[in-house]
Protein backbone atom coordinates (compact mmCIF):
# COMPACT_ATOMS: atom_id res chain seq x y z
CA UNK A 1 0.00 0.00 0.00
CA UNK A 2 1.34 3.43 -0.90
CA UNK A 3 -1.56 5.87 -0.62
CA UNK A 4 -2.07 8.57 2.01
CA UNK A 5 -5.00 6.60 3.40
CA UNK A 6 -2.95 3.51 4.31
CA UNK A 7 -3.16 4.12 8.07
CA UNK A 8 -6.89 4.75 7.86
CA UNK A 9 -7.34 1.57 5.84
CA UNK A 10 -5.40 -0.51 8.36
CA UNK A 11 -7.29 1.06 11.25
CA UNK A 12 -10.62 0.21 9.63
CA UNK A 13 -9.53 -3.37 9.00
CA UNK A 14 -8.48 -3.82 12.64
CA UNK A 15 -11.75 -2.32 13.89
CA UNK A 16 -13.69 -4.62 11.56
CA UNK A 17 -11.82 -7.64 12.96
CA UNK A 18 -12.57 -6.64 16.54
CA UNK A 19 -16.23 -5.75 16.07
CA UNK A 20 -17.16 -8.57 13.70
CA UNK A 21 -15.20 -11.14 15.70
CA UNK A 22 -16.47 -10.36 19.18
CA UNK A 23 -20.05 -11.65 19.16
CA UNK A 24 -19.44 -14.33 16.55
CA UNK A 25 -16.58 -15.93 18.49
CA UNK A 26 -18.63 -15.73 21.70
CA UNK A 27 -21.53 -17.44 19.91
CA UNK A 28 -19.29 -20.17 18.49
CA UNK A 29 -17.66 -20.77 21.88
CA UNK A 30 -21.03 -21.04 23.65
CA UNK A 31 -22.26 -23.67 21.19
CA UNK A 32 -18.93 -25.49 21.43
CA UNK A 33 -19.21 -25.67 25.22
CA UNK A 34 -22.77 -27.01 24.90
CA UNK A 35 -21.68 -29.78 22.53
CA UNK A 36 -18.55 -30.76 24.46
CA UNK A 37 -20.47 -30.84 27.74
CA UNK A 38 -22.65 -33.52 26.15
CA UNK A 39 -19.85 -35.42 24.38
CA UNK A 40 -17.22 -36.32 26.94
CA UNK A 41 -15.48 -38.64 24.48
CA UNK A 42 -14.68 -35.62 22.30
CA UNK A 43 -13.33 -33.72 25.30
CA UNK A 44 -11.09 -36.68 26.15
CA UNK A 45 -9.76 -36.80 22.59
CA UNK A 46 -9.00 -33.06 22.67
CA UNK A 47 -7.19 -33.41 26.01
CA UNK A 48 -5.17 -36.42 24.85
CA UNK A 49 -4.13 -34.64 21.67
CA UNK A 50 -3.11 -31.54 23.65
CA UNK A 51 -1.04 -33.64 26.06
CA UNK A 52 0.71 -35.30 23.13
CA UNK A 53 1.50 -32.07 21.28
CA UNK A 54 2.16 -29.73 24.21
CA UNK A 55 3.07 -32.10 27.00
CA UNK A 56 0.94 -32.98 30.06
CA UNK A 57 0.00 -29.92 32.13
CA UNK A 58 2.04 -27.67 29.83
CA UNK A 59 0.76 -24.37 28.45
CA UNK A 60 0.43 -23.51 24.79
CA UNK A 61 3.73 -21.92 23.78
CA UNK A 62 3.55 -21.40 20.03
CA UNK A 63 1.26 -20.93 17.06
CA UNK A 64 2.82 -24.05 15.55
CA UNK A 65 1.54 -26.17 18.44
CA UNK A 66 -1.97 -24.90 17.84
CA UNK A 67 -1.66 -25.82 14.15
CA UNK A 68 -0.77 -29.40 15.13
CA UNK A 69 -4.03 -29.89 17.06
CA UNK A 70 -5.94 -31.46 14.18
CA UNK A 71 -8.67 -33.03 16.30
CA UNK A 72 -9.37 -29.72 18.03
CA UNK A 73 -9.64 -28.05 14.62
CA UNK A 74 -12.03 -30.77 13.45
CA UNK A 75 -14.17 -30.37 16.57
CA UNK A 76 -14.47 -26.60 16.12
CA UNK A 77 -15.47 -26.97 12.47
CA UNK A 78 -18.01 -29.64 13.34
CA UNK A 79 -19.49 -27.46 16.08
CA UNK A 80 -19.94 -24.55 13.68
CA UNK A 81 -21.44 -26.85 11.07
CA UNK A 82 -24.32 -27.54 13.45
CA UNK A 83 -24.36 -24.14 15.14
CA UNK A 84 -22.91 -21.46 12.83
CA UNK A 85 -22.57 -18.04 14.48
CA UNK A 86 -24.21 -16.46 11.42
CA UNK A 87 -27.30 -18.52 10.55
CA UNK A 88 -27.99 -16.89 7.18
CA UNK A 89 -26.63 -14.17 4.94
CA UNK A 90 -27.60 -12.40 1.72
CA UNK A 91 -25.86 -11.14 -1.39
CA UNK A 92 -27.10 -9.15 -4.38
CA UNK A 93 -26.53 -10.45 -7.88
CA UNK A 94 -24.38 -7.98 -9.86
CA UNK A 95 -25.27 -9.43 -13.27
CA UNK A 96 -27.87 -11.79 -14.70
CA UNK A 97 -26.79 -15.32 -13.89
CA UNK A 98 -27.92 -18.94 -14.02
CA UNK A 99 -27.37 -21.25 -11.04
CA UNK A 100 -26.06 -24.81 -11.58
CA UNK A 101 -29.60 -26.21 -11.29
CA UNK A 102 -30.80 -23.96 -14.10
CA UNK A 103 -32.42 -21.28 -11.94
CA UNK A 104 -32.22 -17.84 -13.56
CA UNK A 105 -31.20 -15.01 -11.23
CA UNK A 106 -31.86 -11.49 -12.45
CA UNK A 107 -29.40 -8.69 -11.82
CA UNK A 108 -30.11 -6.96 -8.52
CA UNK A 109 -31.87 -9.98 -7.02
CA UNK A 110 -31.20 -10.58 -3.35
CA UNK A 111 -29.98 -14.15 -2.82
CA UNK A 112 -30.03 -15.56 0.71
CA UNK A 113 -28.16 -18.68 1.78
CA UNK A 114 -28.57 -20.48 5.11
CA UNK A 115 -25.47 -22.12 6.67
CA UNK A 116 -27.57 -23.43 9.60
CA UNK A 117 -29.90 -25.33 7.27
CA UNK A 118 -27.11 -26.42 4.93
CA UNK A 119 -25.16 -27.90 7.83
CA UNK A 120 -28.11 -30.18 8.63
CA UNK A 121 -28.99 -31.34 5.12
CA UNK A 122 -28.63 -35.06 4.50
CA UNK A 123 -28.01 -34.42 0.82
CA UNK A 124 -24.86 -32.48 1.73
CA UNK A 125 -23.51 -34.22 4.83
CA UNK A 126 -25.02 -37.69 4.66
CA UNK A 127 -27.41 -39.67 6.88
CA UNK A 128 -25.48 -38.74 10.05
CA UNK A 129 -25.80 -35.00 9.36
CA UNK A 130 -27.43 -34.31 12.74
CA UNK A 131 -24.68 -36.05 14.71
CA UNK A 132 -21.72 -34.24 16.25
CA UNK A 133 -18.80 -36.15 14.71
CA UNK A 134 -15.44 -34.34 14.51
CA UNK A 135 -14.04 -37.42 12.77
CA UNK A 136 -15.83 -36.46 9.55
CA UNK A 137 -13.18 -33.73 9.15
CA UNK A 138 -10.17 -36.04 9.56
CA UNK A 139 -8.23 -38.14 7.08
CA UNK A 140 -5.68 -40.39 8.75
CA UNK A 141 -5.76 -38.10 11.76
CA UNK A 142 -5.12 -34.94 9.74
CA UNK A 143 -7.70 -32.16 9.43
CA UNK A 144 -9.16 -31.94 5.93
CA UNK A 145 -11.47 -28.97 5.24
CA UNK A 146 -14.63 -29.21 3.18
CA UNK A 147 -15.31 -27.11 0.10
CA UNK A 148 -16.21 -23.64 1.47
CA UNK A 149 -19.27 -23.54 -0.79
CA UNK A 150 -20.44 -26.70 0.98
CA UNK A 151 -19.51 -25.23 4.36
CA UNK A 152 -20.22 -21.48 4.03
CA UNK A 153 -19.79 -20.65 7.72
CA UNK A 154 -17.03 -18.22 6.73
CA UNK A 155 -18.53 -17.50 3.32
CA UNK A 156 -16.45 -18.42 0.26
CA UNK A 157 -14.66 -17.18 -2.80
CA UNK A 158 -14.07 -13.44 -3.07
CA UNK A 159 -16.37 -12.85 -0.09
CA UNK A 160 -14.58 -15.16 2.35
CA UNK A 161 -14.42 -13.75 5.88
CA UNK A 162 -11.29 -11.63 6.36
CA UNK A 163 -11.15 -12.56 10.04
CA UNK A 164 -11.54 -16.32 9.53
CA UNK A 165 -8.08 -17.33 10.72
CA UNK A 166 -8.14 -14.89 13.63
CA UNK A 167 -11.55 -16.18 14.74
CA UNK A 168 -10.40 -19.81 14.57
CA UNK A 169 -7.26 -18.93 16.51
CA UNK A 170 -9.29 -17.27 19.27
CA UNK A 171 -11.85 -20.06 19.44
CA UNK A 172 -9.31 -22.87 19.61
CA UNK A 173 -7.00 -21.12 22.07
CA UNK A 174 -9.80 -20.25 24.50
CA UNK A 175 -11.51 -23.65 24.25
CA UNK A 176 -8.21 -25.45 24.75
CA UNK A 177 -7.30 -23.43 27.83
CA UNK A 178 -10.74 -24.02 29.36
CA UNK A 179 -11.15 -27.74 28.72
CA UNK A 180 -7.62 -28.63 29.80
CA UNK A 181 -8.33 -27.25 33.28
CA UNK A 182 -12.09 -27.39 33.83
CA UNK A 183 -15.04 -29.71 33.44
CA UNK A 184 -18.31 -28.26 32.18
CA UNK A 185 -21.72 -29.60 33.07
CA UNK A 186 -24.92 -28.13 31.68
CA UNK A 187 -27.24 -27.26 34.55
CA UNK A 188 -30.25 -29.59 34.46
CA UNK A 189 -32.95 -29.50 33.42
CA UNK A 190 -31.93 -27.75 30.22
CA UNK A 191 -33.53 -28.44 26.82
CA UNK A 192 -31.75 -28.59 23.50
CA UNK A 193 -30.63 -25.01 22.85
CA UNK A 194 -32.57 -22.86 20.44
CA UNK A 195 -31.01 -20.14 18.33
CA UNK A 196 -32.48 -16.68 18.69
CA UNK A 197 -32.89 -14.86 15.36
CA UNK A 198 -30.51 -11.98 14.87
CA UNK A 199 -27.40 -10.78 13.13
CA UNK A 200 -25.38 -13.15 15.32
CA UNK A 201 -26.79 -16.38 16.73
CA UNK A 202 -27.41 -16.55 20.47
CA UNK A 203 -28.89 -19.26 22.65
CA UNK A 204 -32.31 -18.42 23.99
CA UNK A 205 -32.02 -18.05 27.76
CA UNK A 206 -28.24 -18.37 27.66
CA UNK A 207 -26.33 -21.51 28.61
CA UNK A 208 -26.20 -22.16 32.38
CA UNK A 209 -23.28 -24.44 33.21
CA UNK A 210 -21.53 -25.74 36.30
CA UNK A 211 -17.75 -25.39 36.06
CA UNK A 212 -15.39 -27.52 38.16
CA UNK A 213 -11.64 -28.00 38.16
CA UNK A 214 -10.65 -31.32 36.59
CA UNK A 215 -10.26 -33.92 39.29
CA UNK A 216 -7.48 -35.77 37.43
CA UNK A 217 -5.01 -32.87 37.42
Amino acid sequence: MSTVSDETFLRDIVISFLLAGRDTVASALTSFIWLLANHQEVVSSIQLEADRVMGPNQDLTSFQQLQELHYLQAATYESMRLYPPIQFDSKFCQEDDVLPDGTFVKRGTRVTYHPYAMGRMEGIWGPDCLEFKPERWLRDGVFFPANPFKYPVFQAGLRVCLGKEMALLELKAVALSLFRIFQFQVVAPYPTPRFCPGLTATLRGGLPVLVRARADL
